[in-house]
């Protein structure tokens, strides 16, 4: 469906769940009383296609952009606020950059539809020795038009911002990182997550409406009035993810299905945060259903459309801790306990090793 990209996606191998799975029964524990952290440790085999995976370079990518929907009063925070939080991001002082440091992770500030020119040279200030995100230009459009008075974007430029967020995986697959995870900023981006929601999975527009940045009963009201006339205007086809993507969604939703479709040709795994991401989860997942095999759901946000997304796609989140910021902060924090997973299989003895007898034995 995305022409020019000669991706191959290939499924997970058995072979290499069976070969995870019989290390893991032969470890100093009763069988699977690891529960999920096994689970991790077993889909990273198989994934990698590799029987001890190395976790050494991780990155979490926080994609960018406007949105023309915010004009209708979506959100309860103004279009600057996205250009504002750039600048955090970068220097070191936003919600992900404290959890990425935490998790050992890169952050990776992707401008892929802001409305704002940023310098070419812009860097990261590294406040009082605080480290900031890299910033990366990958610049499609400079925000999104208004979904309410027609399509959000031309087909030509949302199959744009798939193919950077392809390009993205392949760069920094190539510079050695071995996990992506993906993150958002963008004012009034839950607005057209939910709508790509309600298309792609066939519930209603106020089944998968939440409040986003905190808007009150009535501006909610308001959101689902103009997600349900964006809908009927623009006639996104949900069987044309492409489609849909254009016609109600945003760039930084286009970069992260990129972003998945890369990394599953690449064999990488990738922590999917939030409701925004997931939309592009749900993006990546309809136009080749084999993404989802590479996919870890990082949490289930208080968004009431991220769980039905989720469950459409196939992926049970990893926590859940009412997060509702966004930026990659949920997938910064599964990492640790993939991670996790990852030093048990690798680390803990087996009965052989540690000379403990077997049950029955």
């Amino acid at each position: 469906m995305i022409s020019g990209t000669g991706l191959q996606i290939a499924s997970i191998n058995g072979k290499f769940n069976e070969l995870a799975q019989k290390r893991l029964d032969n470890l100093t524990k009763p069988l699977g009383s690891l529960g999920r952290l096994e689970e991790f440790a077993k889909r990273l085999v198989a994934i990698t296609e590799n029987t001890m995976p190395v976790l050494d370079k991780k990155v979490i990518f926080t994609f960018a952009g406007d949105h023309g929907v915010a004009d209708e009063g979506v959100s309860a925070f103004p279009r600057e606020v996205t250009r504002q939080m750039v600048f955090n991001f970068l220097n070191g002082g936003a919600g992900i950059n404290v959890l990425a440091r935490h998790a050992g992770a890169d952050v990776v500030v992707i401008d892929i539809g802001v409305d704002f020119d940023f310098d070419p040279s812009v860097s990261p200030l590294a406040k009082g020795g605080i480290k900031g995100g890299l910033f990366v230009s990958r610049k499609v459009i400079s925000g999104t038009k208004n979904m309410r008075k027609g399509p959000a974007m031309t087909r030509e430029e949302a199959e744009r911002c798939i193919h950077a967020g392809i390009a993205l995986a392949y760069e920094y697959s190539k510079k050695g990182y071995r996990i992506f995870g993906t993150g958002d900023m963008g004012i009034a981006n839950t607005t057209p997550s939910s709508a790509i929601a309600a298309v792609l999975t066939g519930k209603t527009v106020s089944e998968v409406t939440g409040k986003g940045t905190g808007i009150g009963d009535e501006a909610l009201k308001n959101k689902i009035k103009v997600i349900e006339e964006s809908i009927v205007l623009n006639k996104p086809d949900a069987k044309d993810p492409l489609d849909v993507l254009s016609k109600i969604g945003g760039a930084e939703i286009g970069g992260i299905a990129g972003l998945i479709i890369g990394a599953a040709s690449k064999r990488i795994p990738v922590v999917v945060d939030g409701f925004i991401s997931t939309a592009g989860a749900l993006v990546a997942y309809c136009i080749e259903p084999k993404t989802r095999d590479y996919m870890f759901a990082a949490h289930n946000s208080v968004e009431i459309g991220h769980k039905i997304m989720l469950e459409k796609i196939g992926l049970r989140p990893i926590l859940d801790l009412d997060l509702r910021l966004g930026e990659g902060t949920g997938a910064a924090l599964a990492m640790l306990l993939i991670e996790g997973g990852l030093k048990i299989y690798k680390e803990m003895a087996t009965f052989g090793e540690a000379e403990v007898s077997e049950k029955g034995n």
